[in-house]
């Protein structure tokens, strides 16, 4: 139990750190949504997570010259899984977008900006996936990112695999900023 606790305090202090202790010229991501833990709206409904599954709203600022779009991801690197688990991955947002709103993860209800392109995450389904650890892991950490990108399109369709997406988004990142939030299930 000791560990637990200290390793949510290690994690909220590295949420603090993403969310507000930067500089005033650093590219930044920011969330009225997100807090060191995911409230139910984040988790995912199936699986035997009773979720809302809805994606938290974002908002990025001091993008770096050069910035042609940007991409948003959401991972778990604590999935018993390979490679950890993509939550999210979307694409293709303009350059002059510098947030998205709450839900905009469902493809559905035309929240995400237009011209951006939300592809397969890790449960095999388009746009937002929200959290649903096994039952009794140690607590995951969720990593929303958002990227400053060197080109308007990452040339990619919604079919995309999250292997070939973060593959181009590597390849063609100017900047990057996170946020960091933890979420379990006893």
């Amino acid at each position: 139990m000791n560990r637990r606790i200290k390793s949510f305090f290690a994690l909220a202090l590295a949420w603090l750190v993403c969310a507000g202790g930067v500089g005033a010229d650093q590219f930044v991501l920011t969330s009225k949504d997100l807090g060191p833990g995911l409230t139910r709206m984040q988790v995912f409904s199936g699986f035997g997570c009773n979720g809302e599954n809805i994606s938290p709203s974002l908002s990025w600022s001091n993008a770096p010259d050069g910035t042609k779009s940007f991409a948003v991801t959401v991972y778990d690197p604590d999935a018993p899984k390979a490679g950890g688990w993509w939550h999210w991955l979307i694409f293709n947002i303009p350059a002059n977008v510098s947030g998205l709103a709450a839900g905009a993860g469902n493809p559905g209800n035309g929240l995400a900006p237009g011209g951006s392109i939300q592809s397969l995450n890790d449960f095999g389904s388009r746009g937002f996936g929200g959290a649903c650890p096994p039952k009794g892991d140690r607590p995951h950490r969720y990593i929303f990112t958002v990227y400053a990108l060197d080109v308007p399109s990452l040339g990619l369709d919604q079919n995309a695999l999250p292997s070939e997406v973060k593959h181009m988004i590597d390849s063609h990142t100017l900047a990057k900023a996170s946020i960091v939030s933890i979420y379990g299930r006893q």
